[in-house]
C-alpha cells in the first residue's frame, strides 16, 4: 500500500501531533494525551476509544474496575432479578403440568456464582486496558492547585491536555442527625453484601432501585414492606406506568405504605424497630411502629462522587445537587476538563455514559467537531415484576410541551397469553403517545412480560421518527404481546 494511502487510514488529528512509537517509548509514563478519572462504564469506554484513535490514555481508579454497573448495579442486579423470575415461575409449574414438591432456595449459591461472575468481569476490564496499552493508575485522584489542571495520586502528579471526570455516583443514606438510627440501614450497595435472604425487609424509596430490589426480595420469600412518600412509585414515569407498577407491587404481596416516612430507627431484640409517620393529604398524621426488621434498605437517591476531588481548585460549575454542569458536548466550565455519566446527574444509565464517553473521544481525537450524544429518546428498562420498557415523552410531558390538542394516545391493557392457564396473573399495559396531524410516535410506555426485551427494536423506530401509520403498516407477530403495539386503535 502506498505510504500516502496508509497515512489516510490513521486518525486525522494525531497525524501532525502524535509522536512516533520510538519517541513514545522514551517518554515519561505521565506524558499523556488523555487522563480519565474513574474506571466505570463511561470512563473506560472513553479511554479505550481514545486509545483506538491513537491517544495515549490513562485511567485513575481506586476501586474495582467496572464502576457501579458491574459491581453493585446493573449486572449483579439483573442476576438477582433472573433468580427472582425463577421463583415466580415455580409458582406456575403445576399449572403447566409440572407439579413440584417443596423447592428450597439457597441464597449462598447464587451469591457465590454472582460474585464470581462479577470478578471475572473485573479481570476482563483489566485485560482490555492492557490490550489497549492504557495505563491504570491505582489510587484516589485529587486536583492540585497548580496553574494547569493537574492530578495527584499517591503523591505523584499527572496532567494531560484533556482530562475526563467520570467518577459516577453513590447511594444516599439519611444522616443520623436527620433520622436517628438511619445508619443502621443499608443502601443498594449493601444489598449485594447480604450473606442470606432477610426474613423481613423494609425498603424506603419509590424510584426504580427501590421497586427492583423490593420485587427481588419479595419474590425470593422475604416479607417485604415498601415505604413511599407519595401515593405511587416511579412518579417521573408516565402516569399509566406509575399506577400499574404500584398495583403490581401490591398484587405481588408487597406491603406498600403510601405517604409514609421513617422517623427513627432503633435496635431491638428481634432486629430493627422503625418509627413511621403516615401523612396523607388533608388528613391527620398517624404514627406506627414496624418491628423485627432484618433488613432496612434505603433507596432514596444517589449523590455524585465528587467529594475529595477538590473540584473547587478548578472552579468548576456545579448544580445544587453537586453534579458537574456540562454542555451538550460534555465540556465543563473549565477548558480541557470534561465530564460524563452519573456525575453529571442526567440520564443515569450505563449505556448513556458509554455512548457519551465514546463520542467525546471521537470529538477530541478524531477531529469530529460535532460528535456528541443526543439525549432525546433514550430507552429505559426497569426490572420490576413484570418489567417495564419506556422511551420518549410521557403523556404528561407531551401535553406540556406540545399542547393537549396536539397529543393523542393509544392504550391497551390485557393479560398475556402466558397467564392464560396460571393462577398467578399479571397485566400488560401499553401506551403510544402521538403528536400532530401525522401522529408521530413521541413516546412509548409498557409494563408486562417481555417488555424489557421488546423495547429495543421499538426504540429504534421512535428514534427514527416513526408515525402511528408506520406502526399500523407493520405486520403483527402472533401470538405475542408485542403485536399489540402495531394493532392499537
Amino acid at each position: 500500500m502506498p505510504a500516502l494511502a496508509l497515512l489516510r487510514l490513521l486518525p486525522r488529528v494525531y497525524l501532525s501531533r502524535r509522536p512516533s512509537r520510538s519517541v513514545i517509548s522514551a517518554m515519561s509514563s505521565r506524558a499523556l494525551d488523555y487522563l480519565v478519572i474513574g474506571g466505570g462504564s463511561g470512563g473506560l469506554a472513553s479511554a479505550r476509544r481514545a486509545a483506538e484513535l491513537g491517544a495515549r490514555a490513562a485511567v485513575v481508579e481506586s476501586g474495582r474496575l467496572g464502576g457501579t454497573c458491574v459491581n453493585v448495579g446493573c449486572v449483579p442486579k439483573k442476576i438477582m432479578w433472573n433468580t427472582a423470575v425463577h421463583a415466580e415461575y415455580l409458582h406456575d409449574h403445576a399449572d403447566y403440568g409440572f407439579p413440584t414438591s417443596d423447592v428450597k432456595f439457597h441464597w449462598k449459591t447464587i451469591k457465590e456464582k454472582r460474585d464470581a461472575y462479577v470478578s471475572r468481569l473485573n479481570d476482563i476490564y483489566q485485560n482490555n486496558l492492557d490490550k489497549a496499552h492504557i495505563e491504570l493508575i491505582r489510587g484516589q485522584a485529587v486536583f492540585t492547585s497548580d496553574p494547569e489542571p493537574t492530578l495527584e495520586v499517591n503523591g505523584q502528579k499527572y496532567t494531560a491536555p484533556h482530562i475526563l471526570i467520570a467518577t459516577g455516583g453513590r447511594p444516599c443514606i439519611p444522616a443520623d442527625s436527620t433520622i436517628p438510627g438511619s445508619s443502621l440501614g443499608i443502601s443498594s450497595d449493601g444489598f449485594f453484601e447480604l450473606e442470606e435472604l432477610p426474613k423481613h425487609s423494609v425498603i424506603v424509596g419509590a424510584g426504580y432501585i427501590a421497586v427492583e430490589l423490593a420485587g427481588i426480595l419479595a419474590a425470593l420469600g422475604s416479607k417485604t414492606l415498601l415505604l413511599i412518600r407519595k401515593d405511587k412509585v416511579l412518579r417521573t414515569f408516565d402516569s399509566m406506568i406509575s399506577t400499574n407498577c404500584t398495583e403490581e407491587l401490591m398484587n405481588s404481596g408487597i406491603d406498600v405504605r403510601t405517604y409514609s416516612q421513617v422517623r427513627s430507627v432503633t435496635k431491638s431484640a428481634g432486629g430493627l424497630e422503625l418509627s413511621v409517620i403516615c401523612s396523607p393529604p388533608g388528613r391527620k398524621p398517624t404514627f406506627s411502629t414496624i418491628q423485627d426488621v432484618d433488613c432496612l434498605l434505603w433507596a432514596i437517591g444517589r449523590d455524585p462522587n465528587t467529594e475529595g476531588l477538590h473540584l473547587d481548585r478548578l472552579g468548576l460549575q456545579l448544580d445544587e445537587g453537586g453534579h458537574i454542569v456540562v454542555d451538550e458536548f460534555q465540556n465543563t466550565s473549565r477548558k480541557g476538563i470534561y465530564a460524563v455519566g452519573d456525575v453529571c446527574g442526567k440520564a443515569l444509565l450505563t449505556p448513556v455514559a458509554i455512548a457519551a464517553g465514546r463520542r467525546l473521544a471521537h470529538r477530541l481525537f478524531e477531529s469530529k467537531a460535532d460528535s456528541k450524544l443526543d439525549y432525546s429518546n433514550i430507552p429505559t428498562a426497569v426490572f420490576s415484576h413484570p418489567p417495564i420498557g419506556t422511551v420518549g415523552l410521557t403523556e404528561e410531558e407531551a401535553v406540556q410541551q406540545l399542547g393537549k390538542g396536539n397529543v393523542k394516545t393509544y392504550t391497551t391493557s390485557f393479560t398475556p397469553m402466558y397467564h392464560a392457564v396460571t393462577k398467578r396473573k399479571s397485566k400488560c399495559v401499553m401506551k403510544l403517545v402521538c403528536a400532530g396531524i401525522e401522529e408521530k410516535v413521541v413516546g412509548l410506555h409498557m409494563q408486562g412480560l417481555g417488555c424489557d426485551e421488546m423495547l429495543q427494536g421499538f426504540a429504534v423506530a421512535v428514534k427514527m421518527g416513526a408515525t402511528k401509520a408506520d406502526f399500523d403498516n407493520t405486520v403483527a407477530i402472533h401470538p405475542t404481546s408485542a403485536e399489540e403495539l402495531v394493532t392499537l386503535r
